[in-house]
């Protein structure tokens, strides 16, 4: 501890021998310095530590004057201080043992107080070639896994995250890996906390931004603190870090027929993202033929467009955009099977690509994916034609390496690299009871397939690898949000939620009153202290009043002695007092018949009008019904 600097101890020169005026060499005990060294460690750290909680301790008094601190403080110095002060004083008394032996005495000590400062080096070196087991342990562990990328993958423990019924055809992390956010086909956008989460996996906030549009593409900004929302109609919004809206784009003229003049989209957006080095700028594509790029501050018109036309110069539909990772380039897949590269920078043309290739994927296909490797060489696509190729932009003629034979159902079926950039995955959709969707790793070198996960029993639409946490999200169809991660290999995230306990919930909560504390009442008015909750609330369960659950509103016209829901008129107080007979008499003449006699014997309406001129009432014959069987179908009747 003593040679922090990494100079050599005063009195012995740069080869390590003494030349100190006036001593002859001596010959020594190498047991007894080693012993000699080791007690002499021992008492130093014992002080180092003593004056190091003293000055922790005299640290908290800050209510002593500046002057009894001063005392105090010249009294006691701190650590650094009395380890310079017991470096120099050692430095004088130690005259023995060679430089070689109190270097590597010292080499250890210096180590770990980088590691940390309260972990002291004590005791003689270790021999040379000692090696812990631990530390071997960890470097067979480190080459296993350089030599098997599999072992690299997060999927020894999972989480499910219920987002709806519908796809999950959105996922976003931030940055930092605190907060997920999902959106699907059922409009929903929904927010998920991880350090706020228990074991139950509840979202913390369930938003519909775009009403009845479905969410297209979600994602937070460099800096986390606004959320880019792309969904079916031609107008994108942009979140705060709380759902809040920030902006929300123009939409275009749709009755301008080109497109660079109309100062928004004008048909449905397909998808988005975020500038990886500019926080306020973000790109979006759309169904009107265009790739637009935005300024959060200013919502009233895009930046710049980019037209991505056809080899005969017609227009044609990006279904997807990116930026690469320096965000200079803009990248876009197109209807036709294209893919076609803009430089951002470039403010002359917006139409002549500076990389393209036209038969990228299968024409007619939408092309759901464009990602860039982290070291921005290499260019990942999925396609509609079940197809994932990679592609080196400055070669874009021919891709590097190809994988066939991967379902996509999905216009946003995505594809991400790994954390180390060496492994690529992609989801595969399944039809409904056709077996279970797939997660499937790629060695990118030689696309080699290396591994896959069943995830369930649907689609895997979203795919998402955050190289902080180093977990793995998926989006589902059938409305689930996964999330893959490993106890050792991976950080926070997923890990945060899973060791809280669910909260108990009381059914009994709300049978109970507030009690209202009045001390100044009278007696008579005053409220009985109530002395446990938990006794009042078994009270109040085993009392049939406050226990009876309420009775649900009557549907229809009301029956069993209640009113209808709508009944609140004159009327239905009056069905309600007098008793009602709805008996359903099957035929109308008896019933009205059945009043014959006694208007008969007591006429009060018609009866008198024609006492005069009609003193006998003349009903209607009823004559019989003729057979109609002799008739000829043209004469019968038609019922």
């Amino acid at each position: 501890e003593g040679n922090q600097g990494g100079g050599r101890p005063r009195g012995q020169d740069s080869s390590g021998r003494g030349h100190l005026p006036g001593k002859k060499a001596r010959t020594f005990d190498l047991e007894a310095m080693f012993e000699q060294t080791r007690r002499t460690a021992v008492e130093r750290s014992r002080k180092v530590l003593g004056k190091k909680r003293e000055c922790s301790q005299l640290m908290h008094l800050k209510t002593l004057p500046m002057f009894m601190k001063y005392l105090i403080f010249k009294i006691f110095p701190c650590r650094e201080a009395a380890c310079s002060e017991s470096e120099g004083s050692s430095d004088e008394e130690l005259t023995g043992p060679s430089v070689q032996s109190q270097t590597s005495a010292q080499g250890p000590a210096e180590d770990t107080d980088d590691d940390d400062e309260d972990d002291e080096f004590i005791g003689p070196p270790l021999p040379p070639g000692f090696k812990d087991s631990d530390d071997d342990n960890d470097n067979d562990d480190t080459e296993e896994e350089d030599t098997n990328p599999v072992k690299k993958i997060p999927d020894s423990h999972e989480i499910t995250l219920q987002h709806g019924t519908k796809t999950v055809s959105a996922l976003g992390l931030d940055p930092s890996g605190a907060r997920l956010i999902t959106g699907g086909y059922d409009y929903d956008v929904k927010f998920w906390d991880f350090a706020g989460m228990d074991a139950s996996l509840q979202a913390f906030r369930s938003l519909q931004p775009c009403e009845c549009h479905q969410i297209k593409s979600l994602q937070y900004s460099s800096t986390g603190d606004v959320i880019l929302v792309v969904s079916g109609n031609s107008q994108a919004k942009v979140l705060d870090r709380d759902g809040f809206p920030v902006m929300e784009c123009i939409k275009g003229d749709q009755y301008i027929v080109d497109m660079t003049n109309t100062k928004g989209h004008t048909a449905m957006l397909n998808s988005g993202c975020w500038h990886p080095k500019i926080k306020e700028e973000f790109l979006t594509c759309s169904n009107d033929g265009t790739v637009r790029t935005w300024d959060v501050n200013n919502e009233k018109k895009h930046k710049s467009v980019f037209k991505p036309r056809s080899v005969q110069g017609k227009r044609v539909i990006p279904t997807t955009c990116t930026y690469s990772r320096d965000g200079k380039l803009i990248a876009a897949g197109c209807q036709d099977g294209s893919i076609q590269i803009w430089d951002r920078n470039m403010s002359v043309s917006q139409v002549h690509t500076k990389f393209h290739c036209r038969q990228a994927h299968a024409p007619g296909t939408d092309t759901s994916c464009l990602t860039f490797s982290y070291d921005g060489t290499v260019l990942a696509s999925r396609g509609g034609d079940d197809t994932l190729k990679i592609w080196d932009i400055r070669q874009f003629k021919k891709p590097l390496n190809s994988a066939e034979r991967l379902p996509s159902f999905f216009p946003m079926t995505d594809c991400c690299f790994s954390p180390d950039d060496k492994i690529l995955v992609t989801g595969t959709s399944v039809k409904k009871g056709g077996g279970s969707g797939k997660l499937f790793f790629f060695y990118r070198e030689t696309f080699q397939k290396l591994y896959e996960i069943e995830v369930t029993d649907a689609s895997v639409v979203r795919c998402l690898w955050h190289p902080k946490l180093n977990q793995i999200m998926v989006g589902t169809g059938n409305g689930l949000a996964k999330v893959y991660y490993d106890p050792v290999k991976s950080q926070r995230g997923a890990k945060l939620c899973v060791v809280k306990t669910k909260r108990k919930e009381r059914q009994a909560e709300t049978l109970t009153q507030d009690y209202i504390i009045t001390p100044h009442a009278l007696p008579m008015f005053r409220e009985p202290r109530q002395r446990s909750t938990r006794k009042q609330l078994e009270k109040d369960r085993l009392d049939p009043m406050k226990s009876h659950k309420p009775e649900p509103p009557v549907a229809g016209p009301g029956r069993g002695g209640r009113v209808g829901t709508h009944g609140g008129t004159l009327s239905s107080y009056i069905v309600k007092n007098i008793a009602l007979d709805k008996t359903d008499d099957s035929n109308p003449r008896e019933a009205i018949l059945r009043h014959a006699k006694e208007a008969e014997e007591n006429p009060y309406w018609v009866a008198p009008a024609y006492a005069k001129t009609q003193p006998k009432t003349v009903f209607a014959e009823v004559e019989p019904e003729d057979d109609e069987t002799d008739k000829p179908e043209w004469k019968k009747r038609k019922i």
